[in-house]
C-alpha cells in the first residue's frame, strides 16, 4: 500500500484548521450564536412586556371613549378638581 504524499496531508489539515476556526471563533461561530439566542429571548420578553402595556392601554382607551367614571377619576386625581357642592378637607400631617 502506498503512502499518501505529504502535501495532501498538510492541505487536509490546513482545510480541518479552517473549518475549527470558524467554528469556534469566526462567522457564525457557537459564541456568535449563542449570543443571537439570548439576544432573541430578552427581545421576545420586551416585546411581552410591550403587549401587555399595550392592552392596558387600548382597555384604558376603550374605557376613556366608554364612560365618565374613568375621566372622572382622573381629574380628581391628577387635576386636583371637586364636584360642585362637594367639600374637600385635606389633612396635614
Amino acid at each position: 500500500m502506498a503512502k499518501a504524499p505529504y502535501w495532501l496531508f498538510l492541505a487536509l489539515l490546513l482545510v480541518l484548521s479552517g473549518l475549527q476556526y470558524r467554528l469556534w471563533v469566526g462567522d457564525g461561530s457557537l459564541a456568535q450564536v449563542t449570543e443571537l439566542k439570548r439576544q432573541i429571548a430578552e427581545q421576545q420578553g420586551e416585546n411581552e412586556r410591550l403587549l401587555e402595556r399595550n392592552q392596558i392601554l387600548e382597555a384604558e382607551v376603550m374605557e376613556l371613549k366608554q364612560g365618565t367614571e374613568t375621566v372622572e377619576e382622573r381629574a380628581r386625581h391628577e387635576l386636583g378638581m371637586v364636584k360642585e357642592g362637594e367639600t374637600l378637607y385635606q389633612l396635614a400631617e
